[in-house]
């Protein structure tokens, strides 16, 4: 007898640098899959270093395909919005561009909408000192970062970049978020 299917979706989120973001989604319960990528842009199949030149119009992303029954979007949005700071426009500490935007690409009116409402109340609440820029936008194209972007924070754990940036990031959401952490 066959198991049923599960129905997967997909979320496109851009919090700064996707390694910073790929580390964290990976290791949610309910995510099968978190990929680093580009989003947003106006040149198809950019590579990295085009994406670097901040002529592209492209923002750094990760797509995280997921289970809602086991993590819905809101929850992805909660974990979102809190490990980047979503109030500074194209920049994530010190990564400066467009390329580094807060943004949420989403895929279907009801996530749109979960967006919105989960921007409204975080501004509403004082979460942040200053008011949130992420930018919603509708789908694109979204074009998956080179191979050697993939899982980097857990392959190159000890260089510079990530011990002194994607550490410290990752270290705060397994904190507050352990309990959905996969096993």
């Amino acid at each position: 007898m066959s198991s049923p299917s599960v129905e997967v979706q997909s979320a496109v989120f851009g919090g700064g640098c996707f390694w910073c973001v790929e580390a964290v989604f990976a290791s949610l319960q309910g995510v099968h899959s978190a990929q680093s990528g580009y989003c947003g842009g106006f040149i198809d199949n950019p590579s990295y270093e085009q994406v670097c030149t901040k002529q592209t119009g492209h923002i750094e992303v990760v797509k995280i395909d997921f289970d809602p029954s086991q993590i819905s979007y809101t929850e992805l949005l909660e974990v979102l919005f809190a490990i980047h700071d979503p109030t500074t426009p194209g920049r994530q500490g010190n990564d400066i561009g467009p390329q580094y935007q807060s943004a949420i690409f989403w895929q279907d009116a009801a996530q749109r909408d979960a967006a919105a409402t989960m921007i409204a109340s975080l501004d509403a609440a004082g979460e942040f000192p200053a008011p949130i820029c992420t930018e919603l936008l509708p789908a694109a194209t979204f074009w998956p970062a080179e191979a050697y972007h993939d899982n980097y924070f857990a392959l190159h754990p000890e260089q510079g970049y990530c011990q002194m940036v994607v550490a410290p990031k990752v270290q705060k959401f397994r904190k507050k978020f352990a309990s959905r952490l996969k096993s």
